[in-house]
């Protein structure tokens, strides 16, 4: 039995995030009660960091364009985060049920499992995402 209340609403907003046509940029899921929901999305980074409370469990799916002058993509981030005062139990069931959460949002290029806001820091999983992305050619400009 899936913990995710509303499948179709999880992969709508994972969709808008996913598209070049949506604005939206990231995207919750944070637990109410026993259920994992869709909670809020945007487009600023700084916006989704502060979805993300010491008591908190929430999974995130994050859009970051990388590249250099000569092309640029989307890269796309998977946040589970687990906020540091969780209990231990609580901590324990997000590990189990995020197997649900990926059976929807299959795409991205790393996941990132955190409990401090300085492991999310921008420029922190801009370059995970784009040390996992490979060669990064440009002219050096």
């Amino acid at each position: 039995m899936s913990v995710v209340a509303d499948p179709d609403a999880v992969r709508e907003a994972y969709e808008n995030v996913r598209s070049d046509a949506d604005e939206s940029t990231w995207l919750t899921l944070p637990y109410e009660g026993k259920s994992i929901v869709v909670g809020k999305t945007g487009t600023e980074y700084d916006e989704f960091l502060e979805q993300l409370g010491d008591d908190d469990r929430v999974y995130g799916y994050v859009r970051f364009e990388t590249g250099d002058e000569m092309s640029r993509r989307a890269k796309f981030a998977f946040i589970t985060w687990i906020g540091p005062s969780v209990s231990p139990l609580k901590k324990a069931k997000v590990s189990t049920d995020k197997a649900f959460v990926k059976e929807i949002m299959t795409q991205f290029g790393k996941e990132i499992l955190a409990d401090e806001k300085a492991e999310l820091k921008y420029e922190k999983v801009l370059a995970i995402l784009e040390k996992a992305s490979g060669a990064s050619y440009g002219t050096g400009k």
